[in-house]
């Protein structure tokens, strides 16, 4: 099963803070003042199109805040389209699947839990 990351706090917070108060990550993403076209395709976008609307959306990710919340909640859901946390779909799919094999490779690694008897 997936473990999602705690939270990321920041003590130079100042009190009463919305993520300070167990807000919603979201309510301090850097994107929400971007565009949404920015962050998901349109549909036949060529390549080289794509691939710089991409970078784009991931120079925004990268001064956000929030940006390793938005990546777990995208990797955890998962989210099947856009880029979310800096990372694009099929970036978020290979971390998943890392994580997935990962998780089975240490449960047939555990050792077997004897019967109380």
């Amino acid at each position: 099963m997936l473990q999602p990351i705690e939270p990321v706090t920041d003590p130079a917070l100042p009190p009463g803070h919305p993520r300070d108060l167990g807000g919603p990550w979201h309510s301090e993403a850097a994107c929400r003042s971007d565009e949404a076209g920015l962050f998901f395709a349109p549909s036949k976008e060529p390549t080289a199109a794509r691939l710089l609307r991409e970078e784009a959306a991931k120079r925004v990710c990268a001064r956000c805040p929030v940006m390793l919340e938005c990546r777990e909640h995208a990797v955890s859901q998962p989210e099947p389209y856009g880029v979310w946390g800096g990372m694009t779909a099929a970036e978020r799919r290979v971390v998943l699947a890392r994580r997935r094999r990962r998780e089975a490779e240490l449960q047939h690694s555990a050792p077997p839990i004897a019967a109380a008897g």
